[in-house]
């Protein structure tokens, strides 16, 4: 408690110390005369020519910078689309984490996807809402300097979540100008974002980093959103991310009102508009404050790098996704969630050498510690509460040790080996609930997850001198919700449930290439299969953990990176995936919401003059809403577009112009039962209607965007 009390009275403080030290870090730093690119510091970009002779795998690689500076984003967490593949929506308000599709999994809010910020985890176990909600709304898009990704599971380091792959964000160290943005739009959309850094010292080794952030909105929803963001960060570094450390300070704090999905009858009939709401009050409040540290050490033949962090998490979130199937009073609910995260990692790599043919050993620790003082499901009217479900305290710790070994046997062959060992331990204390009481216990689990690459190539003086192929796998996992393993009753009835793992195993393997077919442009290909051991996802609404039984996915993957000239990026990627249960599960074999088709097409283009900017095309293709596969959501094609003028090195204005073409999509569908008003309370014996359930896309909507720079 004490812990936790600490961090909160760090990060109330941490908004005013962020204000006062841009207020001292915007003029630092001027513009040299002639027109900039950007604000943000320059990286090189790292397309797919960039990591031949490095990469281990296909389906990895690196976003930079300047590949995110003109790309449109109605929410922070689309910068995950960079990742091919990967597909971000939402189904609710802008306060909630956004809903992820990838390799044929609907990773609901990142349940099989782990993404870390600055070595800090952003998954959450046991989490109210969701296993593994990965909430990114606290990113800052403009301080970004690197992505990361990883697809499968066939990287040691990879721990828990990362079963379609994981991706590691850096914020950039220090910026070559401050800057303030001031962005307005529709629906009473407006962000601030002040930003700014400085060098301290007399060697000016150390550098001081300060952004701000002040955000809110509507939305076009006829139940006005109300959001309310406030972000804050404070880095101190030296040195590089290669060689050096930095500490780093956060603070996020957001409250908003939610459209949640509703029954597409409702919409058709008239009862509710088109952005209408079935109930009001629903929408949440949360919070992230964090302090992590960083330190890395190179030499010519060793390296070590170090992280620690704590992280201060809540979340209140009241949601009422079936209506009025309980009674007239309606079906909302409130997930609670109170939580301070510890942990860190180490580990160090050792070059030994011709005489070991170049190979590289690294040795890595990983540990993680969640403290959740309160995890809770209430039933509410009008955000009070009327009944506990269920209220439990949970440790959850996870320890993971890992090596890998990289040898270059010839010229064109190198392999990777790794072996990783994670064990899991939990304990659930119930504190509330009629029939939770005894769900409570000690649980635990580990596994040994062996890791193989293979990679042929490049061939020299030949005409596959810039191609290589790859052959990965490796196990990996994703824990269950402590709650599920340790329950002996259904909290909402008293009857007896099944115990569920803690850990759930995936084996993946993957076969690709990569290639650069011609100057500019780089490809890569990729036949992947994946094998889950079950589907287990606990499912926050009820409290509980729901089998679904083992799955099999297998896909392909093509992505392209084209840059003719320094000025002009092109980006062109298709996945296609089949998801499937290996025995049938209410009748059928198809597993929900796993798309099966995506496509995108992005463009960036600023040729050092006065104008700039960016277009994305993003299609998603029907994919089953339950098992039979008898009822498909509708395809959806989209397009954003940025464009920019820079009148000065010192001035610049930018429109975004998001769902560009005015679609009348959804950004998500599902199938499911729920009771409109016009169905009646209890309707259909408090069974609910089963139908179609969606959360309209935005309509066309404009941004304008005014920065300056010092």
């Amino acid at each position: 408690m004490n812990q936790a009390i600490s961090i909160r009275a760090a990060a109330s403080a941490l908004s005013w110390m962020t204000a006062g030290c841009l207020c001292s870090l915007l003029p630092i730093t001027a513009l040299a005369g002639g027109v900039q690119t950007s604000t943000l510091e320059t990286v090189v970009v790292t397309g797919s020519s960039g990591l031949i002779g490095v990469a281990d795998s296909a389906t990895e690689g690196t976003v930079t910078a300047k590949q995110l500076a003109n790309r449109p984003l109605l929410r922070p967490a689309e910068v995950m689309e960079a990742v091919p593949g990967m597909t971000v929506t939402q189904h609710s308000g802008d306060g909630k984490a956004n809903q992820y599709f990838l390799r044929g999994f609907n990773l609901d809010h990142g349940s099989d996807f782990a993404t870390t910020l600055l070595g800090m985890p952003v998954n959450m176990v046991s989490h109210g809402h969701g296993q593994g909600y990965m909430d990114l709304n606290f990113l800052i898009p403009e301080l970004i300097a690197g992505l990361h990704y990883r697809k499968g599971v066939y990287a040691a380091e990879d721990r828990d979540f990362a079963t379609t792959g994981s991706a590691r964000i850096d914020y950039q160290r220090e910026l070559p100008s401050s800057l303030v943005d001031l962005s307005l739009g529709a629906h009473a959309y407006r962000r601030l974002v002040a930003a700014g850094s400085r060098t301290l010292g007399t060697d000016g080794e150390m550098k001081l980093l300060g952004a701000l952030e002040l955000a809110g909105n509507n939305g076009p929803w006829d139940q006005p959103e109300n959001l309310h963001k406030r972000n804050a960060v404070l880095r101190l570094s030296s040195g590089t991310a290669d060689n050096g450390f930095a500490l780093t300070a956060m603070a996020y704090k957001a409250d908003w009102t939610a459209t949640e999905h509703v029954p597409e009858r409702a919409i058709t009939s008239g009862e509710i508009g088109r952005y209408g709401a079935l109930a009001a009050d629903d929408g949440g409040i949360t919070h992230r404050y964090g302090l992590s540290g960083e330190w890395v050490r190179s030499a010519e033949d060793q390296s070590t790098r170090a992280n620690a962090y704590v992280i201060d998490y809540g979340l209140n979130l009241f949601s009422n996704p079936s209506g009025y199937m309980t009674g007239p009073q309606g079906d909302q609910h409130e997930q609670a969630d109170q939580r301070v995260v510890w942990g860190g990692a180490l580990s160090r790599t050792w070059q030994l050498g011709s005489a070991w043919r170049d190979t590289d050993a690294t040795l890595g620790l990983q540990l993680r510690h969640d403290r959740i003082a309160k995890v809770g499901l209430y039933d509410t009217v009008a955000r009070e509460r009327t009944n506990t479900v269920r209220e439990d305290t949970i440790t959850e710790t996870a320890v993971g040790l890992y090596g890998e070994v990289k040898t270059q046997w010839l010229p064109w062959l190198r392999s990777m080996a790794g072996l990783r060992w994670d064990q899991l331990r939990a304990r659930v204390d119930p504190l509330a609930g009629m029939f939770n009481l005894n769900n409570g216990g000690d649980v635990r689990a580990s596994q040994a997850s062996p890791k193989l690459g293979l990679v042929l190539g490049p061939f020299a003086n030949g005409p596959f001198d810039k191609t290589e192929l790859y052959a990965n796998w490796g196990h990996g996992f994703h824990s269950n919700d402590a709650r599920g393993t340790t329950a002996a009753n259904n909290p909402n009835d008293g009857s007896p449930i099944d115990r569920v793992p803690l850990l759930v195993k995936a084996t993946g393997a993957e076969v690709g290439l990569r290639t650069v077919p011609l100057r500019g442009w780089s490809s890569s290909l990729a036949l992947w299969r994946m094998d889950l051991q079950s589907e287990l996802v606990f499912i926050g609404d009820e409290g509980v953990t729901e089998p679904k039984g083992a799955s099999r996915r297998v896909g392909f993957e093509w992505s392209n990176y084209i840059t003719p000239n320094d000025w002009l990026i092109v980006d062109a990627d298709l996945a296609w995936s089949r998801a499937r249960f290996k025995q049938a599960v209410n009748g059928g074999t198809h597993v929900p919401n796993a798309v099966p088709v995506s496509a995108s097409l992005g463009l960036s283009a600023d040729p050092h003059g006065h104008w700039f900017g960016g277009l994305r095309l993003r299609y998603i293709g029907a994919y089953a809403l339950e098992e039979t596969g008898e009822h498909q959501s509708s395809p959806t094609l989209t397009a954003n577009l940025k464009l920019g003028y820079r009148y000065s090195p010192q001035w610049q204005v930018t429109l975004d112009i998001l769902n560009l073409f005015d679609r009348r999509a959804n950004d998500i569908e599902y199938w499911g039962a729920a009771c409109s008003r016009a169905d009646g309370a209890g309707c259909n014996g408090g069974s609910g209607i089963d139908g179609r359930l969606i959360h309209p896309m935005e309509p066309r909507t404009l941004r304008l965007a005014l920065r300056a720079s010092f």
